[in-house]
Formats: C-alpha cells, sequence, structure tokens
C-alpha cells in the first residue's frame, strides 16, 4: 500500500518540480511585459494572457502539489490537539466525505463547459491573445485529478497510520 501512495505521490511531486520552474517564467515573462511597456512603449496582450495562463496554471496544478507537502490552509483548533491516531480518522474523514465528494461534483459539473471548449478549439481571452482558452479551462478537471490523486494517497498513508498505531 505504501508503494501505491509514493506512486501516487511522485505524481504531483513531478508537477511541482515543474511549477517551480513555470513560476520562474511567469516572473520572467511578467518582467519583460514591464520592461518593454514602460521602457520601450510596447503592450502585446498575448504576453499578458501568458501571465494569466502561468498563474492558473501555477495555482490549479500547484494544489495537489500543496497538498502534498501539507501546506495547504488548514484550521486546526482542535486537530492540532489530537492524537496522531485520532489526526488520521479525522483526516479519513475529510479525505472520504469532504474532498472527494466536492472534486467529484466540481468534474460532473465542469465537464460539459471544457468538452464544449475543446469541441470549438476556443479562442483567447481578449482580441489579440493566446488563442487557447480550451487549455486554461482544461485547468479545472486537471485540478480536480491531481488532487484526488493526492488525496488518495494521503488515505493510503493514513490508514496505514491507523494499522501501525492499532500493532
Amino acid at each position: 500500500m505504501e508503494r501505491l501512495a509514493g506512486a501516487l505521490e511522485r505524481v504531483n511531486s513531478l508537477i511541482g518540480s515543474i511549477l517551480c520552474w513555470a513560476a520562474l517564467a511567469m516572473l520572467l515573462l511578467q518582467f519583460v511585459i514591464v520592461l518593454l511597456r514602460y521602457v520601450f512603449g510596447y503592450s502585446y496582450i498575448f504576453l499578458d494572457e501568458g501571465v494569466l495562463y502561468l498563474h492558473a496554471s501555477l495555482f490549479m496544478l500547484g494544489a495537489g502539489y500543496t497538498f502534498l507537502v501539507n501546506a495547504h490552509v488548514r484550521v486546526d483548533i482542535f486537530y492540532a490537539k489530537c492524537t496522531g491516531r485520532t489526526q488520521a480518522w479525522i483526516d479519513l474523514f475529510g479525505h472520504l466525505f469532504l474532498l472527494t465528494p466536492a472534486l467529484v461534483l466540481l468534474i460532473w459539473f465542469s465537464w460539459p463547459y471544457v468538452r464544449g471548449s475543446w469541441a470549438i478549439m476556443e479562442g483567447p481571452i481578449s482580441v489579440g491573445g493566446i488563442p487557447a482558452s480550451f487549455l486554461l479551462k482544461t485547468l479545472i478537471p486537471a485540478y480536480c485529478v491531481l488532487l484526488l490523486i493526492q488525496g488518495i494517497a494521503a488515505f493510503i498513508r493514513d490508514i496505514v497510520k491507523l494499522k501501525r498505531t492499532e500493532a
């Protein structure tokens, strides 16, 4: 079971390491935009949209990695004071009854929207922008899948933790 969890976690780990470079690319692109606009007097909508696409990708695809490294927002007024076993039970409940249904519903309701966008190869958000809005919309189910993968890995880790504390 732990090997399966490790394999699932490697997916988000790989995506997280790729997104580190995307963050750098976004920073450099924003620098180029500012330089072009305020030094040379040029402005390109597709460059501005490039920052938007990178920013959206960082947040949507990085959610699974954030969950992996336990850097997500957590309101743990009571959770922090619980034993490891109780925390595992709370996490199992959260993964099974909160995270999974929410992500499945999001996939379910966003899929027609994404499919329609791909069917017409939806163009740019603004005139002169990146002609690939369908890719931006694809981030919604990708976000859900990556979080589900990490949720399954965390679920497995919690089951292993419970079995270890039993023995």
